[in-house]
């Protein structure tokens, strides 16, 4: 499928209704339970579908309503990963607090799909395109406690591999669009050069649709700007896998982008809105902000996206920055 220049999308997370769950930063508490509970989030599945149809949004997502977690709804999948007995573990480099995260306790095995059948809940709600989105192997690694693994490029293998057939089996249930999020990568470039590279283009064996890789250096929910994580450290080596774009954030971030040259012929996802708790933006100011990008990327390989997931704001801001996204966007194309 083809798309086209300023293809408008999101990177995958909605905020949920507050009648499924309570949702804070890094906690979230459901209302309901069992059948009711798994009927509510096909609810909630169809209804920010429907928001984003409304909004104009070029490529939609399952909006993640039925991942309470999102790196272990996949993998939580997996033999070799323990999702019931944490350990504390600081995560993405300079984090101060530790968190409790599931345990590597064997070999990682691929047992069944995990996002196939919210994929093809999502595709019976919408004619539009579908992007869904899985986490990388250096996010899965540093999101848990390694028991097993001697070697953790082994580990990362072994969870490409058992990504690599979760990409497949979506593909082949017909998803437009694939992502890969990858947070860690960019707090940790020792290991993309080492490993992270080789890692995510195991992970893109066989996959044909188009496919992004989301390159977090910040978090929505406040705090300091991490401009300590630079994307000119990554970029260089990710070009030389099969990834089909980047999706790079610009929105709260104050980088350059004339970084972006460094992402040659492939799909720019440019992060042009602040995902957080903030003020919503002018149109004019999210129009200069993908301006600057024009400058230095051709239009026809721009897409354009929130910096990061719109899970932590409520759903009336979320769908206020959107709407400015799209009708930046639409001022734009009217340009080109």
């Amino acid at each position: 499928m083809q798309f086209g220049p300023l293809t408008t999308t999101s990177v995958g997370s909605f905020p949920r209704p507050t009648w499924l769950a309570n949702t804070k930063r890094n906690q979230l508490t459901y209302r309901l339970e069992g059948e009711a509970l798994r009927e509510a989030m096909d609810d909630a599945m169809a209804l920010v579908i429907r928001e984003q149809e409304q909004l104009g949004l070029d490529i939609v997502t399952d909006g993640e309503m039925r991942r309470a977690t999102f790196i272990f709804h996949i993998a939580g999948r997996w033999d070799g990963v323990d999702i019931d007995n944490l350990v504390p573990k600081k995560i993405y480099r300079n984090r101060e607090a530790d968190r409790l995260v599931p345990r590597v306790t064997g070999k990682i095995v691929r047992r069944a799909p995990a996002a196939v059948d919210d994929l093809r809940a999502a595709k019976s709600q919408t004619r539009q395109p579908v992007k869904m989105a899985v986490p990388g192997p250096m996010t899965v690694i540093d999101s848990s406690a390694n028991e097993f693994y001697e070697d953790e490029e082994e580990l990362a293998f072994d969870i490409a591999a058992a990504l690599n057939g979760e990409l497949r089996d979506l593909q082949a249930a017909g998803a437009d669009v694939l992502q890969i999020d990858e947070p860690a990568m960019t707090r940790y470039h020792d290991k993309v050069a080492r490993y992270g590279a080789k890692a995510l283009d195991r992970c893109l064996d066989g996959i044909t649709v188009p496919t992004v890789v989301h390159l977090c250096y910040g978090y929505p929910g406040g705090g300091g700007l991490q401009h300590q994580y630079r994307y000119e450290g990554i970029l260089p080596s990710l070009t030389q896998t099969r990834i089909g774009g980047f999706h790079v954030e610009f929105g709260r971030s104050a980088f350059n982008p004339e970084v972006l040259r460094n992402c040659a012929d492939r799909i720019v996802m440019f992060g042009c809105v602040d995902p957080g708790d903030s003020p919503v933006p002018t149109v004019d100011a999210v129009e200069r902000r993908i301006g600057e990008a024009l400058e230095v990327v051709d239009p026809q390989q721009v897409w354009l996206a929130p910096d990061c997931g719109l899970m932590t704001i409520s759903r009336e801001l979320a769908r206020q920055k959107l709407a400015v996204m799209v009708a930046a966007a639409k001022r734009l194309r009217a340009t080109i």
